[in-house]
């Protein structure tokens, strides 16, 4: 059963729109000079591309979100959604935030480290840099915004792994196996690296899985469906994330109308091939990128084939 989007009344998507656009951050400076990017063309030219950042700390994030300037915070969570021209899937990749880089103007460093030297224009510049194609829109969403999609969706099945018990005074034990977790369980679940021997490592495919449970939940006829539910998980994840002024509630409508027939099954996840943890000259514990995968990811991009590269190489 496909969701019916013409039973949404006009009153109810004005509304939707608006609580979108009145408590989301804007990020009034996202982007790089324009002569430093790439441009945006070829077999991609229908495709889209939006760079999704990850914070702990909430209110440093804001007012570098707003100025688009450096600052001393860092992104914990870095991914590649990759939105294929024909809209019949979306690509997550992630990067795991200590990769060793090249950080246009400040030589290498951890790719994370590009928000502290230049804010979001540097970590877009760096990003297309890499992978030699457009990023069209870009989001911060506050580690809090996890908790809080987890609760307006009334709970998420997550399959765990490995069992752990998180950090802190407060920390919960997650047992191997499924689990239906409330809002504070899942922001310690996204969190947590310390309880891990390979550390980022896990808390990247940990942060994987919730999101492909969230998207179980979330992209089915039962939600979309639903204009109160939507209306909720909207009010309730927007005052957690900053956007790019294009990445409005136009944008947004459109994208969803483009990708109505998309369900879990056809959102993909991998992280970027690296080789392995290694030490940077200057002493830092590091990861140590996979040149001819970031290559031939670059490729994939240009023609609009990640789906397949993925296939094809294994990934995911």
């Amino acid at each position: 059963m496909k969701p019916r989007w013409n039973c949404v009344s006009g009153a109810y998507v004005i509304n939707l729109a608006n609580s979108f656009n009145g408590q989301t951050q804007k990020i009034s400076n996202a982007f790089p000079d324009e002569a430093t990017r790439p441009t945006k063309g070829g077999m991609a030219a229908k495709a889209q591309n939006i760079l999704v950042l990850g914070s702990d700390s909430r209110g440093d994030s804001v007012d570098m979100a707003n100025e688009g300037a450096a600052s001393n915070q860092r992104s914990d969570t870095m991914m590649w959604v990759h939105i294929p021209g024909d809209r019949k899937n979306i690509v997550m990749m992630s990067i795991m935030r200590d990769t060793w880089v090249d950080i246009p103007g400040h030589g290498q460093a951890k790719i994370n480290a590009a928000m502290a030297f230049g804010g979001v224009p540097l970590v877009v510049q760096t990003l297309e840099g890499m992978f030699k194609a457009w990023l069209d829109h870009v989001a911060i969403v506050d580690f809090e915004g996890f908790k809080a999609i987890t609760d307006a969706l009334g709970g998420v099945e997550v399959k765990v792994p490995i069992a752990f018990t998180s950090s802190g005074s407060d920390g919960f034990t997650f047992a191997a196996g499924s689990q239906r977790m409330n809002g504070d369980q899942a922001l310690a679940f996204v969190r947590e690296r310390y309880a891990f021997t390979d550390g980022d490592y896990q808390r990247v495919r940990n942060q994987q899985l919730f999101l492909k449970s969230v998207m179980s939940t979330a992209l089915t006829p039962a939600t979309l469906i639903n204009p109160a539910k939507i209306s909720d998980l909207v009010s309730q994840v927007s005052p957690f994330v900053s956007v790019d002024a294009g990445l409005d509630a136009a944008a947004m409508g459109s994208l969803a109308v483009g990708l109505r027939d998309v369900r879990s099954s056809n959102v993909l996840f991998f992280t970027l091939p690296n080789l392995g943890t290694g030490t940077s000259p200057d002493g830092q514990p590091i990861v140590v990128k996979d040149n001819a995968a970031i290559s031939g990811i670059a490729v994939a991009i240009g023609l609009d084939s990640l789906a397949s590269y993925m296939k094809k190489n294994g990934l995911g």
